[in-house]
């Protein structure tokens, strides 16, 4: 399963740091990927003022957004196929290195507190393990098969569904821990800013062009691909029941912040006042969902955590 390249092309680790050598055969020339390309408008980025940098740098990020809304069929095709296999207990795990493993633990760790989700619902996996959160490690993305002992840890089956986050498309790690995540039967797809040729169920194409500062895709690259997995996992909850109209009514009211969060929803949606939502959510057992069923049906706890597990957890169902 190793890259044939993995081992050439493979700094030498001295002193806790990598090196290339003169000996070594040169790394695979990525130069013909769509982030790696010099862009037209930023060739004196050196020399212009701070005002102009800044205007430059932030209406580049247009294209981010562009990006995502060109890929819009895409997406919604991949979150289509990820709903029921989520729906019948898989899970959705992220792969990357760097910014983009970076930006799917951060998306896995946000959904939580929001969605009240299993932990285990969304799994985000970098290269280096999670002190490359903090600590780059670029080395450990050019093993190809390094994936393999996390999918052994979180028992990887064919019920989830793993999603490789990789700018440039080529990342062996992302790339070779999809294939081996297809050969043990998982569904899988690839969120990408180059055009490549890869085996995957869902390719999602973000075309955001080349980077201002060349290369550095932790720019409009990484801000299309914060976005898709917003959406991504906004949807699917959206589609679990977890939201109502457009309330995160499974949120988990673990500080003052959410608690306020929760009280306003139940507020809004069951028409109260503060003080007499801050009851009824008192009463309900700080869930803000049996809370509304409580009021709006005027039944009892009891009763509403029946009804609402009758309905799956959907609210607009129990209602």
């Amino acid at each position: 399963m190793r890259d044939s390249h993995s081992k050439k092309h493979r700094p030498a680790l001295q002193d806790g740091v990598f090196y290339y050598t003169a000996s070594m055969s040169l790394p695979p020339n990525r130069g013909h990927l769509a982030t790696e390309q010099q862009h037209e408008h930023t060739h004196a980025l050196d020399l212009i003022s701070t005002i102009d940098c800044v205007s430059l740098l932030s209406k580049d990020h247009d294209q981010a957004m562009t990006a995502v809304q060109c890929a819009t069929d895409s997406i919604a095709s991949f979150i289509d196929a990820l709903t029921p296999r989520v729906q019948k207990g898989g899970r959705l795990i992220y792969i990357g290195c760097g910014t983009s493993g970076r930006l799917g633990v951060l998306d896995a760790a946000e959904c939580p507190p929001t969605f009240q989700s299993n932990p285990e619902q969304i799994i985000g996996l970098i290269a280096g393990g999670d002190a490359s959160l903090r600590t780059s490690s670029e080395a450990k993305e050019d093993v190809a098969d390094g994936v393999s002992p996390e999918y052994d840890r979180i028992k990887l089956t064919n019920e989830d569904t793993v999603l490789g986050i990789a700018a440039g498309g080529t990342t062996p790690w992302v790339i070779g821990g999809l294939k081996i995540a297809k050969e043990r039967g998982a569904m899988t797809g690839l969120i990408t800013c180059s055009e490549v040729a890869t085996s995957v169920d869902y390719l999602i194409l973000l075309n955001t062009g080349a980077e201002p500062l060349t290369g550095s895709t932790r720019m409009k690259a990484g801000t299309a691909t914060k976005i898709t997995l917003n959406i991504i996992t906004t949807t699917l909850f959206c589609k679990l029941g977890k939201v109502y109209k457009n309330m995160m009514v499974d949120l988990k009211a673990t500080n003052d912040k959410l608690m306020d969060r929760a009280i306003r929803i139940v507020s809004t949606v069951c028409e109260l006042d503060r003080e007499s939502a801050s009851t009824l959510l008192s009463d309900s057992g700080g869930d803000v969902k049996i809370a509304i069923i409580m009021h709006s049906c005027s039944v009892d706890l009891e009763s509403a955590t029946l009804r609402l597990a009758e309905a799956g957890g959907n609210l607009r169902g129990a209602l």
